[in-house]
């Protein structure tokens, strides 16, 4: 896509992003709510049309060859939009019959994702009776009916149990080794570090860097952590800290530890010295990497704690 934007009014939702996924690729796409991930992928699937700018996968425009695209595509959107009073198997044979397949062919390959997702034994119960977790993979499976080269996932294991969220990531992750090009929008950043081997981060339309995991822990790695843990409270600590080592910077991390950063290499025995002279017991002192975590707070300036809570909230 080249320079794309999406207005509603005054309201901008993409702010000219420009970016490629290559074929075969697992790519993520995170950033907080409203950041303009769901609009990016409305507009890449035929559902949305952009204000400027353009689109295209597998060399067919996303907006007026929608028809070829949709043959391409397999879309889980971020709501279930399967039928609740449907069984499994009716879901998936209606999702084939959508993408003309025939009768036979559509109920073989239906009974295959059932068997394939590990959902034979619901096969014939209403979806509305299902769990969370196996309306996630029926409806995963539906996106498969017509077996897409290329799949666009909108936030698939969110408010889902533990066990169902890491079946369904092997699930993806397999796709993907089959040849697949997975599109994955989440705010799990564990899971984006464990699936994808390119990410982008999105902010309020705008995209904010890009790269592989390497690429973008690598300059923070420059950085030098180191994490001190105390038996006891630590007190106003921070400014004479800072004021001793003026390379430093002091990163207070509850009332019985902190973290210094600095772009030097760090001796660890004044630090102990310096503790020492204060009276305060060091019982743990280790040195810490940046996390694909932090390199995306400190890039978006987004806890993801917080995204997570305001996300799961609306689902729930």
């Amino acid at each position: 896509m080249e320079q794309l934007t999406k207005r509603y009014g005054s309201f901008t939702a993409l702010n000219g992003i420009t970016f490629s996924v290559a074929e075969g690729e697992f790519f993520g796409f995170l950033g907080p709510n409203g950041a303009g991930k769901t609009t990016t992928i409305n507009i890449l699937t035929g559902l949305a049309r952009p204000t400027s700018g353009t689109a295209w996968i597998a060399g067919y425009d996303c907006f007026r060859e929608r028809k070829k695209v949709k043959e391409l595509l397999g879309v889980v959107p971020d709501e279930s939009n399967l039928y609740e009073e449907l069984n499994g198997f009716e879901n998936l044979c209606f999702c084939g019959a959508l993408y003309g397949m025939e009768r036979k062919t559509r109920e073989r390959r239906a009974k295959e994702l059932l068997s394939t997702f590990g959902l034979e034994e619901v096969a014939l119960k209403p979806f509305g009776a299902y769990s969370k977790g196996m309306k996630r993979k029926l409806t995963i499976a539906a996106c498969l009916m017509h077996d897409p080269p290329i799949l666009f996932l909108d936030e698939p294991t969110t408010g889902i149990d533990v066990a169902s969220a890491r079946q369904i990531r092997e699930l993806i992750k397999n796709l993907n080794r089959q040849g697949k090009t997975v599109f994955l929008t989440t705010h799990y950043i564990e899971e984006a570090e464990r699936l994808c081997d390119r990410l982008a981060f999105i902010v309020e339309g705008r995209i904010v860097t890009i790269g592989s995991l390497e690429e973008l822990l690598h300059d923070f790695r420059k950085e030098r952590i180191l994490e001190f843990s105390f038996a006891e409270g630590i007190g106003e600590i921070r400014v004479p800290l800072e004021e001793a080592f003026p390379e430093i910077a002091v990163e207070v991390k509850g009332n019985k530890a902190l973290r210094v950063h600095s772009k030097k290499p760090l001796n660890l025995v004044p630090f102990i010295n310096f503790f020492d002279d204060r009276k305060l017991t060091v019982y743990e002192a280790k040195l810490i990497l940046p996390s694909l975590e932090e390199v995306f707070v400190k890039i978006t300036g987004v806890e993801l704690e917080k995204m997570k809570q305001e996300k799961e909230g609306k689902k729930s």
